[in-house]
């Protein structure tokens, strides 16, 4: 099994690649630990309370981020999924903070 389905998120150069599944009108802004999709590949589970409208909630989503991982806004970039659940985003930058942000968030999976 390749290290990329044991955690959703990856090392690459100049930060963190970070897969992930929005929920958008979720109730709340929130990161709900690591799901495993029916392929095998592990994602973060968020939701954010903005509508998937005229991109609110991918900038609900990356100040979430951004925030989760103490990181600035400029430095999380979403790279593939602008209009799907389903997403891969990029946080620029030295990545062990990001690293130990993202396994407390979900401890079972860094």
């Amino acid at each position: 099994m390749s290290s990329d389905r044991l955690a959703p998120w990856s090392l690459e150069e100049g930060g963190v690649a970070l897969w992930l599944r929005l929920t958008p009108k979720g109730g709340r802004d929130a990161i709900d630990g690591v799901e495993t999709l029916a392929d095998g590949r592990a994602v973060l589970k968020a939701r954010v309370r903005a509508a998937p409208e005229d991109g609110r909630a991918n900038a609900a989503l990356i100040e979430l981020i951004a925030k989760a991982l103490a990181a600035p806004k400029k430095a999380v970039a979403i790279r593939s999924g602008e209009t799907s659940r389903l997403k891969k985003l990029f946080i620029a930058g030295d990545p062990a903070p990001y690293l130990d942000a993202l396994a407390r968030l979900a401890p079972n999976n860094g």
